[in-house]
Formats: structure tokens, C-alpha cells, sequence
């Protein structure tokens, strides 16, 4: 009799073909204290894997729940073999680090809100997911190069500032392909607009009316984010999110004037570059 072997990680993980490249902000970039640098990686590579598997159309709902508990358990040190082997390296780099798992376990009870949760109420609603989705990366960041002096607020503002662009790069997309709508329906309701207009090809005046007040708000949490590079203690963390706010803020004013149904908005290469070149100056002498 064959005894069923154990599942392996490419068994668990469900690869999107996302990487580094894909986001909007520099990923383990030589900005960043040399250290620090293989230690975001191993957090990049977690965070990639359980987005990966929360975003698969190809999963149930269960199926999703059950992958990201196996996760946790592994960063919590409870679970280890092949199918976890990333979850088990996060959780010995953080170890190694002496960063604390929490910020891993936000993400993951994230994802497992996106593997059910399809329509947000408003914009505060959308906010309490973004904490956990979003903010947990800057926090980690502050953790892993020293601490800031405001704690975490300025970095939560900027995270959840660009998990919002992302969605509204996004929005066609994510309803087409997994019926996930990260709009306020509030503010839908209020503009007369319908998640059905996201399948057109040219966004209509009531959804753009959504988009516009999306970003309004946005431009809030960026004015919050403003001390951020004051506030690290790490000079090459000052850099990097004084760049990174440079490129949320191209990209807030790029989504204001184009059309995030007719094409995936995003900066040029040279105008990323600028961004992070002329960010890392000001970060130099925050």
C-alpha cells in the first residue's frame, strides 16, 4: 500500500509571475542598509506567495483559508517541511533579525479577508483592511533598520496610500478576474455608479467621479505620510521612503488625468528613475 506523500511548495504556492518589477515601490533596492537587503528579500518572497494564492481565481475560498493558516503556522514556528518552506524561512529570518512576527500574521489575516471579502462598505472599511494588507510592509521596514520616531504613522499613511493607487490601477482587473470591487460602495451609491462599469473599455462620469474622490483621499494619507523620512532612524530608510513617496505621488496625479480602464496606469521608466533619484536627495538631508 502507497502511503500519500506530504505536498510539496509548489504544491501550496500558486506563482503569479508577479515579481519586484511589477510594483510600485523599489523592493530590497541599494538604497536600503546592505543588511537589511537579504532579509526583505525573504519578506518579499512570503509576501508574494501569500498574495499569490489569495489572488488565484483557480482556488476556493477554502482552499485559500487553509493554504494561508499553513503560513501562520509556519511563521509562528508551528509547521515545517517542503509545502511551508517559505513561511519557514521568513519565520528564521525574522529570528535572525529580531523583528517580530506580527507583521507577517497581519498580512496573512489580510489575505484571508480578500479569499472571502469581495465589496467594501467605505472608505473606513477599506482603511481597516489597508492596515493589515498594506502597512504591515513599512513596519516591518522601521523594525528591521531601527525605528522611527513617530512610530508608525506616517509609514501607515504612505502604505495604505499606495495599496489604494494599486487599486485603482487595478480596479478593471480585480473585478474581472476574482469579482473584487475595493471601491467604497458608499461613495458608488453617491455618484450613481455601478460595479458593472468597471468591464467597460472607457470609465464612465459616475465611476470617475468614485476615482476622483478615491484620490482626493489619498492625497490626505499622503500629506500624513509627509514626515515619514524625518522620523527613520535609518538615513538609507529615509532615502528609500522619501523616493517612494516621489513615486505615489507621479502616480496619484498620473491616475487623476488617465484612465485606469483603458490601460494599467504607470510611470515611465525614466520617470520612475527621477522619482527615485530625486527622492533619495531629499531623503539624504530630511
Amino acid at each position: 500500500m502507497n502511503t500519500p506523500s506530504a505536498p510539496s511548495s509548489t504544491e501550496i504556492e500558486t506563482p503569479s509571475g508577479k515579481d519586484a518589477a511589477y510594483e510600485n515601490f523599489p523592493v530590497g533596492s541599494f538604497l536600503l542598509p546592505p543588511a537589511a537587503r537579504p532579509h526583505v528579500a525573504v519578506f518579499y518572497r512570503y509576501a508574494r506567495a501569500i498574495d499569490d494564492i489569495a489572488d488565484n481565481p483557480g482556488l476556493t475560498p477554502d482552499e485559500k483559508l487553509i493554504r494561508l493558516e499553513g503560513f501562520a503556522a509556519a511563521v509562528r514556528g508551528e509547521a515545517a517541511g517542503e509545502a511551508y518552506v517559505t513561511g519557514t524561512r521568513m519565520r528564521e529570518s525574522l529570528l535572525a533579525s529580531n523583528v517580530p512576527e506580527r507583521h507577517c500574521l497581519d498580512l496573512i489575516d489580510a489575505f484571508k479577508q480578500d479569499a472571502i471579502k469581495t465589496r467594501y462598505d467605505d472608505w473606513d472599511d477599506l482603511m481597516h483592511y489597508c492596515i493589515r494588507s498594506a502597512a504591515p510592509v513599512g513596519r516591518y521596514l522601521i523594525d528591521l533598520t531601527g525605528g522611527a520616531s513617530d512610530g508608525c504613522a506616517s509609514s501607515d499613511a504612505l502604505c495604505n496610500a499606495l495599496q489604494v493607487i494599486n487599486h485603482l490601477q487595478d480596479c478593471k482587473d480585480d473585478y474581472l478576474e476574482l469579482d473584487r470591487v475595493y471601491l467604497p460602495a458608499d461613495w458608488m451609491n453617491d455618484a450613481g455608479a455601478t460595479v458593472e462599469m468597471l468591464k467597460a473599455e472607457r470609465t464612465a462620469p459616475e465611476l470617475r467621479t468614485v476615482i476622483d474622490r478615491c484620490l482626493e483621499a489619498t492625497r490626505q494619507l499622503m500629506r500624513d505620510s509627509r514626515p515619514l523620512p524625518g522620523a527613520v532612524k535609518s538615513r538609507r530608510l529615509a532615502m528609500e521612503s522619501a523616493a517612494i513617496i516621489r513615486i505615489a505621488d507621479a502616480l496619484i496625479e498620473k491616475l487623476a488625468t488617465h484612465d485606469p480602464l483603458a490601460t494599467r496606469v504607470e510611470l515611465t521608466k525614466p520617470g520612475y528613475a527621477c522619482c527615485i533619484l530625486r527622492g533619495a536627495v531629499a531623503g539624504l538631508f530630511a
